[in-house]
């Protein structure tokens, strides 16, 4: 009789694996729960910090993007590490305002209505996929394993522009409804 034997695999690869798994998990739970925490009103502007964000982010990877491109390694390493530590401070600004404040109804009638859903929730969707690909970016730059770093890349970098350019176009388009 045949045994089975199952590859182990690495350490980093677990870990990536449960935080692309427990990040979104942990929002969701947050997101869900029905008692608003009363963190004060500063918190109302946390939408527009988060749509700076979202812009400095999309620029950040298009700055990365470029610096590679020319042969600018340290700026390139730079520019992602600045455009990761933003995702965090975003994903902290999120979290704060939604178990803050009630989330805010698109008021947008007609052809802009379905639009904005579109986007929402392609935004949405690809946020939470985009992690598994970005954790893996940067392990993969920050240990120089440059062949997995470019695999992971290939499928991060078009994936976050999309997610932060369209958070950025959301934004605008539910601005005029905060109150």
């Amino acid at each position: 009789m045949a045994t089975l034997i199952l590859e182990k695999k690495p350490k980093y690869e677990r870990i990536i694996n449960i935080l692309a798994i427990a990040i979104p998990v942990a929002v969701a739970v947050l997101l869900g729960i029905r008692q608003k925490i009363d963190l004060g009103a500063w918190t109302k502007g946390l939408p527009h910090v988060i749509g700076v964000i979202n812009t400095l982010t999309a620029i950040l990877l298009i700055a990365g993007y470029y610096f590679v491109k020319n042969n600018n390694l340290t700026g390139h390493r730079r520019a992602m590490t600045c455009a990761f530590l933003l995702g965090a401070i975003f994903l902290v600004c999120y979290i704060l305002y939604h178990i803050s404040n009630e989330s805010t109804p698109f008021g947008g009638q007609g052809v802009i209505r379905p639009a904005y859903y579109f986007l929402l929730i392609s935004h949405i969707t690809l946020s939470i996929v985009v992690v598994w690909f970005v954790l893996r970016a940067v392990y993969f730059g920050y240990t120089n394993q440059i062949a997995s770093h470019r695999k992971a890349v290939k499928w991060a970098l078009p994936i976050w522009l999309y997610v932060s350019i369209s958070g950025v176009v959301v934004y605008l388009m539910i601005s005029p409804y905060y109150s």
